[in-house]
């Protein structure tokens, strides 16, 4: 028997509705002033579809030197930040998930208090600066190595583990390490996965640690160089100083600098969206 639809259901539908023209109809006028000719975005004339279609911002685009650069960054974020951050949380998130660790409540405490206050960003900047870490690319990785969110979800998935494996495995002579190896890590793949997923997008996502902590320009991400396309005031410095075309607008620019950047997470994420469902439920559960 198919069930009614309430109220409480269709006032969600249209919220919902809402929200998806909210987000859908920027993101289509930026697209279509990206394929756009010069006259139409000079007038103003361009909607949600595109007007004397033409390719020429994003050939500009892909042909900039400072776009490869900076997409080369934060590729690298993503690939060696996520490894580290994955290292450590796991590390981390296992001992603290026994109810047998010495002090885990205390460091539980600290820890949870990370997430309400936060440090300001002069005494963040000198302590940075006296660990060596500014004008490299690991000012953009260490500081961040653990977020205590995902450590906090690691934790609560740790402690759904059965704990009478890992009683047998003592009996059996195995190690906390071996424990770890062959047991934990084997059953925890799912929250590997869904929280590999949470760091990657921060990294594709980093913007003010490069900002603030990066000066070097050929160090800087994807973000800060699109913030910088985005400011910028004229064609040359946005075509990175190569031969502009006359038919060039520096918003077209803009718009198509905005979608190529955002293209990437944009093509992987629906592959991906079933881990970040699981992932909003991983920390569902309470002791």
């Amino acid at each position: 028997m198919r069930k009614k639809m309430e109220l409480f259901d269709i006032i969600i539908i249209l919220v919902l509705s809402a929200a998806c023209v909210t987000i859908l109809l920027p993101l289509m006028h930026v697209v279509a002033g990206s394929l756009s000719g010069k006259i139409p975005l000079m007038k103003g004339a361009v909607g949600l579809w595109p007007k004397d279609i033409t390719w020429i911002n994003y050939r500009l685009v892909l042909e900039n030197y400072a776009f490869w650069r900076a997409f080369r960054v934060t590729v690298f974020l993503v690939a060696a930040g996520t490894c580290l951050n994955m290292l450590f949380t796991v590390v981390t998130a296992y001992p603290l998930s026994k109810r047998y660790l010495p002090g885990r409540r205390v460091m539980m405490v600290y820890i949870i208090i990370t997430m309400i206050f936060s440090a300001p960003l002069i005494p963040t900047y000198l302590l940075l600066k006296n660990l060596l870490l500014l004008n490299t690319v690991w000012v953009m990785i260490v500081p961040g190595v653990i977020n205590t969110f995902n450590l906090i979800l690691a934790i609560t998935f740790f402690k759904a583990l059965p704990e009478e494996l890992f009683e047998a495995a003592r009996v059996d002579g195995l190690s906390e390490y071996g424990m770890v190896l062959r047991i934990a890590m084997p059953m925890c793949l799912p929250i590997v996965a869904t929280l590999s997923l949470f760091y990657a997008v921060g990294h594709w996502n980093t913007y003010s640690s490069g900002l603030y902590f990066v000066t070097n320009a050929a160090l800087r991400p994807l973000q800060v160089y699109l913030y910088n396309i985005i400011s910028a005031g004229n064609v040359e410095d946005l075509a990175g100083g190569s031969f502009v075309d006359v038919d060039i607008t520096p918003e077209g620019l803009k718009m198509a600098t905005i979608v190529t950047a955002t293209l990437p997470i944009v093509i992987i994420y629906p592959f991906i969206q079933k881990y970040f469902i699981k992932g909003s439920t991983l920390g569902s559960l309470k002791e």
